[in-house]
């Protein structure tokens, strides 16, 4: 059934995914204490979407490859595609996405993306394999988009962000029309330290280009989320203003710049691969108590 979630568990999490985007449902803890936004519209519909093959706007939602010029909308096609289940354990399951007419016509390339959920302890791992399966070079931009609770689980203390070596971290200010500013500011981190309220979001997401590392999400009690990324260079924190959730996302490319053209491959940190490779991505998150 398209609308079936793959439902994954151990003794400290359970987790569902959807075949609609190969996106995550909910990520619960033992106690079923949901670490995942659930989804009210009256915010934002989405909950974890994957971003392929750009990330971020394109300049009057026009992009351009391979020949082809057409419509596509932020973040790209695969959020709105039903995947495949192609393997599920109790702790593991994975959704595949392959080029078809549909994705032809706006994006002409033989692509294979394969989106792997697993869970280990208080653990989850996601992993994605982009492949082209094509004759011709097949440029993309890829990011995760998830929302985690706003406060987390057993706690209303104030909530942070923690990046090593943060200091120096700059961002790219996002327009109300969701494209960057080419010019980079200091970013809003003290001493590696986000204070996560409204303030920061007013103007929307804040984007860290080059700016993905160890971080860790929480508060001084109750539960923490440690991440680690795999090849996602780029990094942007959202959260609407008085939304009870916050969006750690780890990207390998952004939205365009003003000014920028619709061409993919020219896209700030877009990748391009060769027919018959493979590029990997993905994101760790450890789940514990704020005092171990």
């Amino acid at each position: 059934m398209p609308d079936q979630l793959c439902t994954l568990s151990t003794d400290d999490l359970s987790l569902g995914v959807a075949p609609l985007g190969a996106e995550m449902q909910y990520l619960r803890t033992a106690s079923g204490q949901d670490l995942l936004w659930h989804g009210d519209a009256a915010h934002w519909a989405g909950r974890a979407p994957v971003l392929f093959p750009i990330v971020g706007r394109a300049v009057d939602d026009i992009v351009s490859s391979g020949g082809v010029t057409a419509e596509m909308k932020q973040h790209g096609l695969a959020r709105r595609l039903v995947f495949e289940l192609e393997h599920a354990t109790d702790t593991q399951c994975t959704h595949v996405l392959r080029a078809s007419e549909e994705t032809k016509a706006v994006y002409p390339f033989d692509f294979r993306l394969s989106v792997m959920h697993e869970l280990n302890g208080a653990s989850l791992t996601v992993s994605v394999e982009v492949s082209n399966e094509g004759a011709s070079p097949m440029p993309f931009g890829f990011g995760f988009h998830p929302a985690f609770c706003w406060p987390l689980p057993d706690s209303d203390a104030a909530h942070h962000v923690r990046l090593k070596d943060a200091e120096n971290l700059k961002r790219r200010p996002l327009r109300p029309d969701g494209l960057l500013e080419f010019d980079m500011f200091d970013g809003p981190f003290k001493d590696g330290v986000l204070t996560v309220n409204d303030d920061h979001f007013a103007d929307g997401a804040l984007v860290f280009p080059n700016g993905a590392q160890p971080l860790r999400y929480g508060a001084e009690t109750g539960l923490v989320l440690d991440f680690t990324f795999e090849n996602l260079p780029d990094l942007a924190l959202w959260r609407p203003v008085g939304a009870p959730f916050l969006c750690i996302e780890p990207w390998h490319g952004t939205a365009s710049l003003v000014g920028d053209g619709p061409n993919i491959a020219e896209r700030p940190n877009s990748l391009t691969l060769a027919p018959g490779t493979a590029a990997r991505f993905g994101y760790r998150v450890d789940v514990s108590a704020a005092s171990e």
